[in-house]
């Protein structure tokens, strides 16, 4: 069982590479973050079955906080995206302060 975590965990990590290249050549930065989003979504993927196959369980940390590293790079990029840089770009423009 350990090989069959082992190869999806290698073929995921190809599938990573097209990830890798759309967040480094663009084209709009939406398109980066979302890319960048993927590839932390695949990584969490990843150390999951690399956990399930070799049986160490504390791997499943590292997983959890690399989905909340990716959950803080999305918030992160809303807030940079935003026009006024308060995080909403759907709120009121007089609201803002």
């Amino acid at each position: 069982m350990s090989v069959w975590f082992t190869s999806l965990a290698v073929l995921l990590l190809i599938t990573l590479a097209g990830a890798l290249i759309r967040v480094w050549r663009g084209p709009a930065p939406a398109d980066r973050m979302m890319a960048a989003q993927l590839a932390g979504t695949g990584g969490v993927a990843v150390i999951l079955l690399l956990a399930a196959a070799t049986k160490n369980w504390l791997m499943l940390d590292v997983a959890l906080v690399l989905a909340l590293l990716a959950a803080f790079a999305a918030v992160g990029f809303v807030k940079a995206a935003s026009r006024n840089g308060v995080g909403d770009p759907e709120a009121d423009e007089e609201a803002a302060p």
